[in-house]
């Protein structure tokens, strides 16, 4: 957590540095280039999620032998997608031109981003792929440990350079190369000395294919969840810079950078829960499981709707003090933020109970979704432009993802009534609009908040969100077992 919040400081600073040294343009460029790199890593076929599930039953009997044979496929299969971004980022490269011809820039700085872009995704195909054994088995915060920290350290040097040096970009991309060998390097020395016995076993990539023909079927399935989760996170940052500019991307970008950064904070409390699922899962209790998604759900949706809350009601003020008044978002684009970012976290406890038990099958679901999410942004994008953009993901989420998922998972694994699901979110998401009603209300009655600046700002957040945590905790703990359970697991682990 220490690192988290230090890399996240670093990352609004490093922002905001970046916004004053070298302009909108580059920064919507970056944004850009992501987006389009990420549409390459398509390739990588959903291989991670599927030896995820496949390694959560030998972590759990220490089947050693079994976990480098896993491992040894998965990078005989990484390569192999290596080569396939590499040939597929040759004949993009080729329309930079055209796709970047509204850019004022010169067409280096896309040529130049991109490929350095490429070279950190590639040392994930190559090298890193590794590190999926942390996460799988519990110890994800030795990721954090590792490789973030080396992440932090490179963001302070690219502050500097930006700030004191000339050619300041391309300070930047080389510090972007670099670190990321050095990460590679720091990482890979941690996983080995967590799993000492991890080698390369003995057996060729095609005869692992032959064995473990589970893991081909699951790599398969995923794929089109793969392409649903690419348009969902990435493509919007292109529907919105083909509809308006690389201005409003780097301006939607800031705001990203907020929701991102929370996410990760979500992450950091909440991913070791998704490999306990999978120990959970892999242990075959099946009441047990229907118990811990009742806790699992109230307490991330207890941190999720004040987090989101804390976006509708305080990233405005925040973005005007961090980059200026000139970047802030009307209250409306606002709000649909916030709503897509409740929406893309509450959908976890269910995604990690859909991975701990490899239900991929459904493959119709996940091209449902991005052609309702692209037809969706692209058509409200067309009359209402970012409004409509982001409308439009909502769209997709809610029906596939909130009635969809649930209704798969209870009645493919779960095997209970998928009703008891609905009827939890639903009085939640009641008891989380009720709530957050009666808390603007009575900070208006209060009168206007002074946010005119950071401490001012800091203090305001803090009456803010004491108010809204309090009142939802106290209707969670009435309304719902699960809360209950949970504070009592908690007060057990505490003693």
């Amino acid at each position: 957590m220490v690192v988290f919040v230090f890399n996240l400081a670093l990352q609004f600073i490093s922002r905001k540095v970046f916004l004053d040294s070298l302009g909108n343009e580059v920064l919507g460029l970056n944004t850009t280039a992501t987006s389009i790199l990420q549409f390459l890593n398509l390739a990588e076929l959903g291989v991670g999620t599927a030896v995820t599930f496949a390694l959560y039953r030998p972590l759990n009997h220490k089947d050693y032998e079994t976990i480098n044979e896993i491992m040894t496929l998965q990078g005989w299969l990484y390569r192999r997608i290596a080569f396939v971004v590499i040939a597929g980022s040759l004949p993009v490269m080729a329309f930079f031109p055209l796709i970047f011809s509204k850019m004022q820039l010169p067409l280096w700085y896309a040529y130049a981003s991109f490929s350095v872009l490429l070279f950190s995704s590639l040392l994930s195909y190559f090298v890193n792929y590794k590190e999926i054994l942390l996460t799988a088995s519990q110890q994800e915060y030795k990721i954090h440990c590792s490789y973030r920290m080396a992440m932090l350290v490179k963001i302070g040097f690219q502050i500097f350079f930006l700030k004191c040096m000339d050619n300041g970009y391309v300070w930047w991309l080389i510090l972007e190369v670099c670190f990321a060998i050095i990460a590679s390097v720091v990482l890979n020395f941690t996983i080995y000395r967590s799993f000492p016995y991890l080698r390369k076993c003995q057996m060729v990539g095609a005869e692992l294919v032959k064995k473990y023909t589970d893991i081909t079927v699951r790599i398969k399935q995923f794929f089109f969840h793969k392409i649903a989760g690419f348009v969902l996170f990435q493509l919007s940052s292109v529907i919105i810079y083909a509809f308006t500019s690389l201005t409003m991307v780097a301006i939607y970008g800031n705001y990203m950078i907020i929701v991102n950064g929370i996410w990760g904070f979500l992450n950091a409390i909440f991913n070791g829960m998704a490999a306990s699922v999978g120990d959970l899962v892999a242990e075959g209790d099946a009441k047990r499981n229907v118990s811990v998604m009742r806790e699992l759900f109230t307490s991330r949706f207890l941190v999720v709707g004040i987090l989101a809350f804390s976006i509708f009601m305080l990233a405005n003020p925040f973005v005007a003090l961090w980059v200026g008044e000139e970047y802030v978002l009307d209250k409306w684009a606002l709000l649909l933020i916030a709503i897509t970012f409740f929406l893309n976290n509450i959908r976890s406890v269910v995604e990690s109970y859909i991975v701990a038990y490899g239900l991929f099958k459904d493959i119709w679901a996940p091209i449902a979704e991005a052609i309702l999410n692209i037809g969706c942004s692209v058509l409200l994008g067309y009359f209402w432009g970012l409004h409509g953009i982001l409308l439009g993901v909502i769209c997709s989420l809610i029906v596939i993802v909130f009635i969809w998922k649930p209704y798969f998972l209870f009645t493919e694994a779960i095997k209970a009534p998928c009703s008891m699901y609905y009827m939890m979110f639903l009085k939640h998401l009641v008891s989380f609009v009720g709530v957050s009603v009666a808390t603007i209300w009575m900070f208006n009655i209060w009168g206007t908040q002074d946010v005119s600046s950071f401490p001012k700002l800091i203090l305001y957040s803090i009456e803010l969100v004491s108010v809204f945590t309090v009142l939802m905790f106290s209707i969670q703990y009435v309304i719902e077992q699960g809360m209950r359970d949970f504070i009592k697991r908690f007060i057990r682990r505490s003693r």
